[in-house]
C-alpha cells in the first residue's frame, strides 16, 4: 500500500495543547475496554505485566487505562503543560520528556509502544525506525484515534459546520492521521480494527471537548468562542435536556515486530 503522507502539522498546532492541558484532561473522551481487548488480540500478547511505553501521553488518558489493565507503563510526553497535568493526575506513573521521533528509551526495552491520538504529530520516517529500535522481538506498535461517527446525523452536521468554519475537512483530518500509520519503508505490516463506542455528556462538556482540539486552540479566540456559542444554541434546540451522546469509531492499527529466532 502506497500513500502520500499529509503535510507535517505546524508547530503551533502541535504545541497548542500545553496551554489547555486542564481543559483537555477534563473533557476529552477516553477509550472503551474493547479497544484494549483488540490491541491484545492483534498483538497476540497480553497487556497485563507487559512493559508499555505510551508516547505522546498528554494528560494520561490512555496511560491510565493501560496501567489499570495491569501493564507496567512509562509515559513519554514532549509538552510542558501536558506533562505537568499528567503528573497531577497520575503521580505514581513515571513520565519522561521526549517524542516519537527520538525516543528516550533503550533498545529492545518494551513489549508495546502505544500512540493514542498522537502518531500524527510524528514524522514516520523517524518514528518507525525508533519504534523498531525500542520494541523487543515480537513486540507491538499500536496506534489509535477516536474518530467522528459520521453516520450519526447530528455529528455529521456538526462536522460540516466545522469544515465550513475552518476550511478543513474533519474527515480528511481523521483519515490523514490514520494514513500516517503506514510505514513508508514497508518494514511493518499493520492490521486494522475499528471499535465503536459512545458516551453521554452535558452539552458544555461536548463543546469544551471540541474547544480542546488544536484547530480551535490556534484559531482567533473570539471567533472560536463565537462558533462554540452558536453550536451551543443549535445543540440546545436538538437536545433540550442538555445532554448529547458522542459516538466514536476508534481507528486502531497494530503491527508486530519479527519474533526472535
Amino acid at each position: 500500500m502506497t500513500v502520500t503522507p499529509p503535510p507535517t502539522p505546524t508547530p503551533s498546532r502541535a504545541t497548542s495543547f500545553n496551554a489547555a492541558a486542564a481543559q483537555y484532561a477534563q473533557n476529552r473522551p477516553s477509550y472503551p475496554p474493547a479497544l484494549l481487548d483488540a490491541i491484545e488480540h492483534l498483538a497476540d500478547h497480553p497487556l497485563t505485566r507487559s512493559r508499555v511505553a505510551d508516547i505522546g501521553a498528554g494528560t494520561g488518558i490512555a496511560t491510565a487505562l493501560l496501567h489499570a489493565r495491569g501493564a507496567h507503563v512509562i509515559a513519554v510526553e514532549p509538552g510542558d503543560g501536558m506533562a505537568a497535568q499528567f503528573r497531577r493526575t497520575l503521580p505514581d506513573i513515571p513520565i519522561v520528556r521526549g517524542n516519537g521521533n527520538a525516543l528516550p528509551l533503550a533498545d529492545a526495552s518494551v513489549d508495546f509502544l502505544t500512540y493514542a491520538q498522537s502518531w500524527h504529530w510524528t514524522d514516520p520516517a523517524h518514528a518507525i525506525p525508533e519504534a523498531l529500535r525500542v520494541l523487543r522481538p515480537g513486540g507491538a506498535l499500536a496506534l489509535w484515534w477516536n474518530t467522528y461517527a459520521l453516520d450519526v446525523p447530528w455529528i455529521a452536521a456538526q462536522a460540516n459546520r466545522i469544515r465550513y468554519f475552518f476550511g478543513i475537512d474533519p474527515v480528511v483530518e481523521q483519515n490523514g492521521a490514520s494514513l500516517r500509520a503506514v510505514d513508508p519503508s514497508g518494514r511493518l505490516d499493520f492490521a486494522r480494527r475499528q471499535v465503536r463506542w459512545s458516551r453521554r455528556v452535558p452539552i458544555d462538556t461536548h463543546l469544551a471537548n471540541l474547544g480542546s482540539h488544536s484547530l480551535f486552540l490556534v484559531h482567533d479566540k473570539e471567533a472560536a468562542a463565537a462558533f462554540l456559542a452558536d453550536e451551543r444554541n443549535l445543540l440546545l434546540k436538538l437536545f433540550p435536556e442538555e445532554t448529547v451522546e458522542e459516538t466514536y469509531d476508534v481507528d486502531l492499527l497494530v503491527a508486530t515486530t519479527p519474533a526472535a529466532p
